[in-house]
C-alpha cells in the first residue's frame, strides 16, 4: 500500500512539473489591438517576435470598451490600445480579479483638433458644434485641450486625473455646443460638425496626418506625451513572464522607433515613448 501511495505521488508530481513546464513553454501570444497604428507596429515585429520562439496572433478591436474585458477573462495574453489614465478608469470599476496591469510603454499618440465645418478656431461661431469623445479619461484629455486652445474655461483644479464632463465647463463664452461621442465615430462625423477632437489612432485610421491636419495639437515634450503613453497591457500574473520580456526587447527597439517616426502616413501622430538605450 506505501509503496502504490508513493507511485500515485512520485506520478502527480512528475505531472506538476511537466504542466508548469509547459506553462513556461508559451510560444503563443494572443494580442487585441486597435488597428492604426497598434496593430500595424505589431504586424512589423511578428518575424522579430518568432526568431525569439514566439508566435505572434494579433486580434484586432474597433471599439476601446471591448479588449481589457476580453484580456481580463483569459481571450487574449495582452493589449495594445490604452494609455494609463484609461486603464486607471477601467481599473477602477472592476473587481480585483479583473484588474490589469501596465506591462510595455510603447507610445505616444497627440491629440488633436481637426476641422470640420469650420476651417480653423479663427472662424468659430457662436454656438458652433464641437465632437469630443465621450470615455472618462479620454473626455477630459480632449476638454483640457479645447480650455488649453482658448475656447472655454474648466476649474482651476482640473488635471489630467480629473474625470470631467461637458457639466465641468465654468466658461463657454461662444456657447459651444459640445457633444460626447464615441471616440471612433467622431472622423466620419467631421462633415456634420464644425471641430472634431480626435485621439490620434482614429485620426490616422481616418487617412488624417496629425502634424498637417490638426488644426491645433498637444505639445508632445509636454505633460501630456508621459501620461498618455500608450501600453502593452497585461494580467498581473504575467508581468514579469518571459514573453512579455521578449515583446518589449523586439517593441523598444531602433527598427519600431524609425518605423513610427518615418512613417508618412503617421505624420508626427505616433511617436516612440522609449529609447533604444532602455530596451538593450
Amino acid at each position: 500500500m506505501k509503496k502504490t501511495v508513493s507511485l500515485f505521488v512520485a506520478v502527480l508530481l512528475a505531472l506538476t512539473a511537466f504542466s508548469c513546464a509547459l506553462a513556461e513553454e508559451k510560444t503563443t501570444i494572443v494580442i487585441g489591438a486597435t488597428p492604426s497604428p497598434h496593430e500595424e507596429v505589431l504586424e512589423l515585429i511578428k518575424d522579430d517576435l518568432a526568431a525569439l520562439g514566439y508566435e505572434l496572433q494579433i486580434l484586432e478591436f474597433t471599439e476601446y470598451p471591448l479588449p481589457n474585458p476580453a484580456l481580463a477573462d483569459g481571450q487574449l495574453d495582452a493589449n495594445y490600445f490604452q494609455h494609463l489614465p484609461y486603464l486607471n478608469a477601467y481599473n477602477d470599476t472592476v473587481a480585483d480579479e479583473e484588474k490589469l496591469v501596465p506591462a510595455i510603454g510603447v507610445h505616444y499618440e497627440p491629440y488633436g483638433i481637426y476641422a470640420g465645418k469650420t476651417a480653423s478656431l479663427d472662424e468659430l461661431k457662436d454656438g458652433a458644434v464641437i465632437a469630443v469623445t465621450n470615455d472618462p479619461s479620454n473626455e477630459t484629455r480632449a476638454l483640457l485641450l479645447l480650455a488649453e486652445a482658448g475656447l472655454i474655461t474648466l476649474p482651476e483644479d482640473a488635471s489630467f486625473e480629473s474625470s470631467l464632463t461637458v457639466l465641468d465647463i465654468v466658461d463657454n463664452p461662444k456657447k459651444l455646443d459640445i457633444r460626447e461621442v464615441n471616440a471612433e465615430l467622431i472622423p466620419s462625423m467631421l462633415e456634420d460638425v464644425d471641430l472634431g477632437v480626435i485621439n490620434g489612432n482614429y485620426a490616422i485610421g481616418a487617412g488624417l496626418k496629425p502634424s498637417e491636419d490638426a488644426i491645433y495639437l498637444e505639445a508632445a515634450d509636454g505633460e501630456s506625451g508621459v501620461i498618455y503613453t500608450n501600453y502593452v497591457v497585461v494580467r498581473p500574473e504575467d508581468a514579469d513572464a518571459a514573453w512579455v520580456e521578449a515583446l518589449r526587447t523586439v517593441l523598444c527597439s531602433q527598427k519600431v522607433a524609425d518605423f513610427m517616426l518615418n512613417n508618412e502616413d503617421y505624420a508626427g501622430g505616433v511617436i516612440p515613448a522609449f529609447t533604444v538605450e532602455e530596451a538593450e
